[in-house]
């Protein structure tokens, strides 16, 4: 009895327990807040991008659960298909449609708005969740630097595309996933599209801070519409948006580094909760031009509150795209 008491008392075995424990709750809290508002969404038409797997999938999958209509517009129609069907499966909604959207190119995105004004008359939230991060220099079909074409150029035309649906359908919503990197980032003016100059990671927080600036600019002329825009940060996720980072992308790297970030990462299922959170919250149904993070209010970054940065990139935008309101 004795001899039990003493090893369950040492300082190895309770010091790793207490550890353990601790671990645990660390790992509970850094997993963030959590949407746990009932709504019902039957008859809601939404459209998520970017949404064959990691946050986007779990959006959708929560979505469906909560009997939406909801379009997955996705680049790989093979996984997103796939993602369907396990979506349908899981929730018995039927009311879930795959269909091709490659952010890369404005064709492309055209077709995608044609075609869905073509079937839906409505729309009621759009959730600009695709992006990439941390790329090699690239260009996209129209001569865009990747990660500003897709994570804000693309997402801008999309969305202005898409705008005559969102007012007929009010109150409607838009969510924008952007990103605490956003507080890195500033809007170059002599050279937007990194033609000077090029770094990833820059580049990257440059796309995450016009995310933020278009939001902030939308918001403004969305004014009366009865349609919100809101953007937001769902926290470090454990998705595959790390795949183009040296080191963290590899295998090796993955096994290396797993066991140390475990702890402070989000599962895409967390990751998801403040996209739905901005989609759905009954409270924030007149809340526009805002920015959230773990389904809270959270403060901007000081480069995010330029409005000549903002009214620059969106005459910029504007230009790169073809298309105004």
């Amino acid at each position: 009895m004795n001899a039990t008491k003493d090893y369950l008392f040492s300082p190895l075995v309770y010091g790793s327990t207490l550890s353990a424990i601790g671990i645990y709750f660390l790992r509970q809290y850094m997993q963030g807040g959590q949407f746990t508002k009932q709504t019902d969404e039957t008859g809601r038409v939404v459209i998520v991008t970017g949404c064959n797997q990691g946050i986007g999938k779990e959006t959708v999958l929560e979505l469906a659960r909560r009997g939406a209509t909801i379009y997955m517009a996705c680049r790989d129609m093979r996984k997103c298909q796939q993602a369907r069907q396990e979506i349908i499966r899981a929730t018995n909604n039927h009311n879930v449609f795959a269909r091709e959207l490659d952010l890369c190119s404005m064709k492309s995105i055209r077709n995608f708005a044609d075609g869905f004004k073509q079937e839906q008359n409505k729309l009621h939230i759009l959730i600009n969740n695709a992006g990439i991060m941390d790329c090699p220099k690239m260009l996209t079909e129209d001569g865009f630097e990747m990660q500003i074409g897709v994570n804000h150029m693309g997402h801008f035309l999309l969305t202005l595309l898409l705008l005559d649906v969102l007012k007929s359908s009010a109150p409607s919503r838009i969510v924008v996933l952007s990103s605490i990197a956003h507080r890195f980032g500033r809007i170059n003016r002599d050279d937007l599209n990194s033609e000077k100059s090029y770094d990833r990671k820059m580049a990257y927080c440059q796309s995450k801070l016009a995310n933020i600036l278009f939001t902030r600019e939308l918001s403004k002329r969305l004014e009366e519409t009865g349609v919100t825009v809101n953007a937001l940060h769902p926290g470090v996720v454990n998705t595959e948006l790390f795949r183009n980072t040296p080191f963290l992308g590899s295998k090796i790297g993955k096994i290396v580094i797993a066991p140390f970030i475990w702890i402070f990462i989000k599962t895409a299922r967390n990751g998801a909760q403040t996209s739905l959170y901005a989609a759905l919250d009954p409270s924030l149904e007149n809340v526009s031009g805002k920015y959230f993070s773990d389904c809270k209010p959270k403060h901007v970054g000081s480069a995010a509150q330029y409005d000549d940065d903002a009214e620059f990139l969106w005459a910029e935008s504007e230009k790169w795209t073809n298309i105004s309101i």
